[in-house]
């Protein structure tokens, strides 16, 4: 899973984007690290594997992975070509989502591109560029499709469905504030547009605000109230904080440290949770003395397509899939006391995975 981070300059993109990358590199029991400058690799925090490396006495834990992209590259005109414009939107058209850093905080030392904090302005000028794209794409889609409308039928839908696109676009509104049927959202996949991205508008605020989670902010109230017309979520972070989290050794000191600014818990891990959930995401989980390990699927996943994120040959030689869920092993304490209770099921290929199964694939190739 592809996150790509956007943002004006001077709004904390790229400190909250170091942030991520620096705690990789500083300790290996916190949850990032760097593959490339401009990609973070971030874990997804899961402490139902830290109890099963216990029960189990795992050699190693795998959590799932979000890979972050720093995006740079935004000027007005981007659609363009403009600056690095063709760059930057072909980043985000290879992210599952998209995640918009918007500057919540006055601060003199710091200048904004546009001479002042307006968050509502900053989202205007990155989703106009994305909408700009994306009409462009739509029109020539249209014509395309509206001359080979006489002699092929089947792409009557298809036109219906780009003009009522191209209607929405031409208001300057991204096409998230639109609802669609199974049928029309099976066609939109395959045109791959921008302002259809999934979106997180991360408002930076001053530290202070992190203890009320933004709450007596007006400039994050406002980004939450658009927000909401789309559809999108909203996450709260001091890019500082996290910058700061990111120079601490150990979790004792990192929950230490949250505590005393009155934090449950980071504003990155909030900002992963966030994106697993906003893209319809959940786990299910291996174990045993070699290693725990979390799997990342789509919601609906079907057993045999679960089978072969691990491997292409269990998908192949699928028997059937054991599974316990995972309160039910916790509590008994042990996989035999699981099997003597009979919850340890034996489903077949159709069965429909749930969040935080626990798998063993029986298989034969």
């Amino acid at each position: 899973m592809k996150l790509g981070i956007v943002g004006l300059p001077n709004v904390g993109k790229s400190t909250l984007f170091n942030a991520i990358t620096k705690a990789g590199a500083e300790s290996a029991n916190y949850p990032f690290c760097t593959i490339d400058p401009n990609i973070g690799l971030v874990q997804v925090p899961d402490e139902r594997l830290d109890v099963l490396a216990e029960m189990f006495h795992s050699k190693k834990k795998v959590p799932a992975t979000i890979e972050f992209y720093d995006i740079a590259g935004l000027v007005r005109g981007a659609s363009k070509g403009e600056g690095l414009g063709n760059k930057f939107l072909e980043n985000i058209r290879e992210s599952d989502a998209i995640v918009q850093v918007l500057r919540c905080f006055d601060d003199e030392n710091i200048v904004h591109v546009d001479g002042s904090i307006d968050p509502l302005r900053d989202i205007e000028t990155i989703n106009l560029e994305l909408i700009f794209s994306d009409m462009e794409l739509v029109e020539r889609r249209l014509e395309k499709s509206k001359r080979s409308l006489k002699g092929n039928k089947d792409l009557k839908e298809e036109v219906e469905l780009l003009e009522k696109i191209i209607t929405v676009l031409e208001e300057g509104k991204s096409i998230r504030v639109l609802d669609f049927t199974e049928e029309e959202n099976k066609l939109l996949r395959g045109f791959n547009l921008l302002s259809d991205k999934p979106i997180i508008y991360v408002t930076n605020v001053p530290e202070e605000d992190m203890a009320n989670d933004g709450a007596e902010n007006e400039m994050v109230q406002k980004v939450k109230a658009f927000a909401k017309e789309e559809d999108a979520e909203v996450v709260v972070i001091s890019a500082n904080i996290e910058a700061e989290i990111a120079e601490l050794d150990s979790e004792e000191e990192i929950q230490e440290f949250l505590e005393a600014l009155g934090m449950e818990e980071s504003g990155t891990n909030k900002l992963i949770k966030s994106s697993y959930s906003l893209l319809g995401l959940m786990s299910f989980l291996t174990t045993g003395e070699d290693e725990s390990r979390a799997w990342t699927i789509q919601i609906g996943t079907k057993a045999i397509d679960a089978a072969a994120k691990i491997h292409t040959d269990i998908s192949r030689g699928f028997i059937r899939a054991e599974i316990v869920s995972y309160d039910d092993l916790v509590e008994l304490k042990s996989m035999n006391a699981a099997k003597e209770k009979g919850l340890v099921r034996l489903e077949g290929k159709d069965y429909i995975m749930q969040d935080g199964d626990i798998v063993h694939f029986r298989f034969n190739v």
